[in-house]
């Protein structure tokens, strides 16, 4: 790996990698079974140059532009033309396991791949050395750290790449020890919520590049973030520009079918209405005297579970675990969904659902079968992931209800052409790698993508405060926390406004 010293560096290699249209195209891998996309060889184009000249980078894609393809042409090419003299090693979510080993089945069937997944694993370790590719997974890395790190590898690749943000975690600690030739990210969010993620990525890949954390808040994140200073936001741009590949659909994939937002807004009503109202000022009141006693810094515990109280109020009153809450049997929002879904259901539509509450997945699952509609549902607690996606993809069941943390990446959905966020999230780029389950390459459909909110409550303003993150990632690919947001006191007290404020 090359430690980045100064501006010396990077303006050399800024030089040699300004025009990265003339980047030498490869030849394909001869055992190749898949026909790479323009964008696609292009991209395997720029893995092997960065190869070449020992660089290391970001393969930043949208969601479904085939990420893992074009990586898996890279492994296969390496070892075809004998230079991988190691097995590669590939960091994925837990999700992604049933995903890589497939995708390697049907285009690189000739990489011998090891699983390092699952009870049995601890008897495949000593077979590392004799395999390609080993796939592993985010939470075993500590677990398995002494195994792993007792080999060397050809290639290091993190899919997902952004569950090392935070550069303190176990994780990145691990991924930071393995021994590899040449670093590579996959990851269609490197920024998700501020830029001290995006720094986390490039101290992985290139230490040194962006400085060190304290330097990098100084010169590059404090400006943007706080003051909004183009100039400086540009300067970010620029030197991350060489290291970075992003393609968004719009530019690539003109074949893809068009995709409709529509924003569906519900009141509350009656008792839900006032529960709402309750608990807005018994929170609103409890998080002000937290923030006066501790501070905003030390607060934020009180300041989530009060969101989330709120949140759940909206979605159903039955998902909050106070007496008063119990006694409100009605959901403006689920009797919303419910009446929207028998009539795309006989329109022949096939649908996700995806909501963060995995109660609220149970309740709908009872409402839908109340209501005689067929469905398969895939949650953290669901073992088999590859059955419920092969029963909807055959037209089994018309409706797929998700959890956003269990079947946000990983799924291909194209047999969907609607997609439902029955509750916001803070991140836009986690909802729209859920959308992107569907609206993905190999799509015939139009997609219709339905966001219900609750209006004048906090959904709303989780909404508006989605719109204004979206900005800050549009700003770093211009030419191309945890999950908790970041807010002040003037804020807070938006989020915590009265239902009235918006009407």
């Amino acid at each position: 790996r090359l430690h980045w010293q100064g501006d010396d560096d990077t303006q050399q290699l800024a030089q040699r990698l300004r025009e990265l249209d003339g980047i030498p195209a490869v030849t394909l891998p001869e055992n190749l079974m898949a026909t790479l996309r323009p964008y696609q060889q292009h991209g395997l184009d720029w893995l092997q140059f960065l190869r070449e000249y020992r660089l290391a980078g970001i393969l930043a894609d949208d969601m479904g532009l085939g990420k893992t393809v074009q990586a898996l042409a890279h492994v296969l090419l390496e070892k075809e033309q004998g230079r991988a003299d190691r097995p590669s090693l590939v960091v994925a979510p837990t999700s992604l396991m049933f995903n890589w080993r497939h995708e390697a089945e049907r285009f690189t069937p000739s990489l011998k791949v090891l699983v390092l997944h699952g009870p049995q694993r601890h008897k495949r370790f000593a077979d590392i050395a004799n395999h390609d590719l080993i796939l592993t997974t985010y939470p075993l890395l500590s677990r398995d750290k002494e195994p792993l790190l007792a080999h060397a590898y050809h290639l290091l690749i993190l899919d997902e790449a952004q569950v090392i943000k935070n550069p303190r975690a176990q994780a990145s600690r691990v991924v930071r020890d393995i021994d590899a030739r040449h670093r590579l990210c996959l990851t269609g969010t490197p920024l998700e919520n501020h830029l001290g993620e995006l720094w986390s990525l490039f101290d992985f890949l290139l230490p040194g590049l962006l400085g060190d954390s304290k330097q990098f808040r100084r010169h590059f994140r404090t400006p943007i973030e706080k003051h909004a200073d183009e100039i400086t936001a540009q300067r970010l741009s620029r030197r991350i520009r060489p290291f970075l590949l992003r393609r968004t659909k719009q530019q690539v994939a003109t074949e893809l079918p068009p995709k409709t937002e529509i924003i569906q807004t519900v009141v509350l009503e009656g008792k839900q209405r006032e529960l709402y109202e309750t608990v807005r000022l018994a929170m609103h009141r409890r998080v002000r005297e937290e923030i006066e006693r501790q501070g905003m810094g030390r607060s934020h515990i009180v300041v989530l579970d009060a969101l989330l109280k709120l949140r759940q109020v909206c979605c159903d009153p039955r998902l909050v675990k106070m007496a008063s809450a119990q006694k409100v049997k009605q959901s403006a929002k689920l009797a919303m969904l419910m009446a929207l879904l028998p009539e795309m259901v006989e329109e022949g539509r096939r649908i996700l659902i995806f909501s963060q509450f995995t109660t609220m997945l149970g309740l709908i699952e009872n409402e839908l079968k109340n209501a005689d509609i067929n469905y398969v549902k895939l949650t953290g607690q669901t073992r088999d992931r590859a059955k419920p996606v092969q029963q909807f993809q055959a037209g089994k069941a018309p409706v797929f209800l998700i959890s956003l943390k269990a079947g946000g990446v990983g799924l291909n959905l194209t047999r969907a052409d609607t997609v439902i966020h029955y509750d916001p999230w803070w991140n836009p780029a986690v909802e729209r790698q859920a959308t992107d389950r569907a609206h993905r390459i190999g799509q015939q459909q139009a997609v219709f993508v339905y966001k219900l909110l609750c209006e004048g409550t906090l959904e709303e303003k989780i909404h508006a405060m989605q719109q204004r993150k979206q900005v800050l990632a549009d700003s770093l690919y211009q030419s191309d926390g945890g999950n908790a947001p970041q807010w002040d006191e003037q804020s807070l007290d938006a989020l915590f406004g009265p239902l009235d404020a918006a009407e």
